[in-house]
């Protein structure tokens, strides 16, 4: 298959653009304030009984948060490996798409008496989210060449921010005049805005899956497909083991990743919750960081190609410190809304260029890219897992989220100071240098 084709590419690109519209609906605006304002106990506390548990609200979506990538992060290597022996990446990612899509579209049935149920939904929407992006990251290197990766990661992000804002846009203008369309029920648009996200998703996820390729590599399975697939993950693994840079940028990742995602997940409830700010200020605050993401991305792919993807990747680290240093003073709204526009610059370029370094990294003979972006995923799932356990951790423990602030600024030090081990040039050329060392 000829790569770079600018037809497949632009296909590809498509899926940020059909799912991203999760991350900034259900994760972090629309989602989270209708969450905060509807999971209350009968006598309006924040304290809820879920399957007989009591537990405060915004503990308690940090907790889903946590539980659902802990089980994707278990159950994602093994797709992997299947869907990389039989060549089916395409059909898992269909499969984990419209789970994630379904599962959205059932968040119009959340009201206060199917909190339960609802969790539950909003829990499946991250597993189909998370899964299928592993198996759309894992057709970059196949369509692409090394020379294009942070031009064409940054593409998907930033078209995946700009999709995402149309969507929010008509949401918002739901919420915010609903007599514009004759709605009366005032929990109906933002519940009217969890079953636009499944439409939207499951539409436009039909670009890409009519354009990529069903099985790049021709592969015809013999005998045990799951047993095999197993053992092809062991494969995978063994090589990592012998690599240098791969496993030293895994372990870097995993350790400031787990401030990025967590921040993503928490920020609409650090607002709501700590300043007060009414669901309307979040929500123009989420959008704002949206619009800002979609220069955040292009510039952090253009600092790659001056300074390298390591050093970029450092600057980008180093902003979230002072992010979260910041934040733990903020009082005002004011100051909230420049810490957004901050982190709106930082948030799309390092995770594109997060996935752009990986995907330099990975050697080029291989053909078991679903389960080389396994590792990936589970590196990112497992931080996102640990940071927001410990965010709601340490807020049960002291009260207050700032507290937690403190946490993921430690992550983001860590993670800075390791990034330093990596060599500083551009990546794959130290990775060139090592293969024929």
């Amino acid at each position: 298959m000829q790569k770079n084709n600018p037809r497949i590419v632009n296909a590809w690109c498509m899926y940020d653009w059909a799912n991203s519209v999760h991350n900034l609906v259900i994760t972090a605006s629309v989602f989270p304030v209708y969450f905060s304002a509807t999971a209350l106990a009968e006598d309006g506390s924040d304290v809820v009984s879920f399957f007989g548990m009591q537990v405060k609200n915004t503990v308690l979506f940090s907790w889903s948060v946590s539980c659902s990538f802990l089980l994707i992060a278990i159950l994602i290597p093994f797709c992997t490996a299947i869907a990389d022996y039989t060549g089916r990446k395409k059909t898992f990612m269909k499969f984990f798409c419209y789970l994630g899509a379904i599962s959205c579209a059932c968040l119009f049935f959340f009201k206060r008496d199917t909190l339960e149920l609802s969790v539950l939904a909003f829990m499946t929407s991250l597993i189909g989210w998370s899964g299928s992006i592993v198996f759309y990251n894992s057709f970059l290197p196949e369509i692409a060449t090394e020379d294009n990766y942070d031009r064409f990661s940054a593409r998907g992000f930033a078209l995946g921010y700009l999709g995402a804002v149309l969507l929010l846009l008509f949401n918002l203008s739901m919420i915010m005049f609903p007599a514009w369309y004759g709605i009366v029920d005032k929990s109906l648009p933002a519940r009217l805005s969890f079953l636009s996200v499944g439409i939207w998703w499951i539409v436009f996820a039909q670009i890409p899956f009519r354009r990529l390729p069903n099985n790049v590599h021709n592969r015809k399975p013999e005998g045990n497909w799951i047993f095999n697939g197993f053992r092809k993950l062991g494969v995978v693994f063994r090589q990592l083991q012998k690599q240098v840079l791969l496993p030293r940028y895994l372990i870097a990742f995993f350790i400031f990743n787990m401030g990025v995602q967590t921040v993503m997940y928490v920020a609409t409830l650090f607002g709501a919750n700590e300043l007060k700010l009414p669901p309307k200020s979040l929500i123009t605050t989420i959008l704002l960081i949206q619009i800002i993401g979609i220069a955040g991305s292009y510039f952090f792919s253009w600092l790659s190609g001056k300074l390298g993807n390591i050093y970029a990747l450092m600057i980008g680290v180093a902003t979230w410190i002072g992010i979260c240093a910041a934040a733990y003073f903020v009082t005002k709204e004011e100051e909230f809304y420049m810490l957004a526009a901050t982190v709106g610059m930082v948030m799309g370029g390092i995770q594109a260029l997060s996935r752009a370094t990986y995907t330099k990294l990975i050697p080029d003979d291989t053909e078991d890219t679903a389960s080389y972006f396994s590792f990936y995923d589970v590196t990112e799932k497992t931080s996102l897992v640990l940071g927001t356990f410990t965010f709601g951790f340490i807020e049960a423990m002291t009260g207050s989220m700032r507290n937690s602030i403190l946490a993921l600024l430690f992550y983001f030090v860590i993670g800075l100071l390791l990034l330093a081990r990596i060599p500083s040039q551009k990546v794959y050329r130290y990775r060139l240098e090592e293969e024929g060392a």
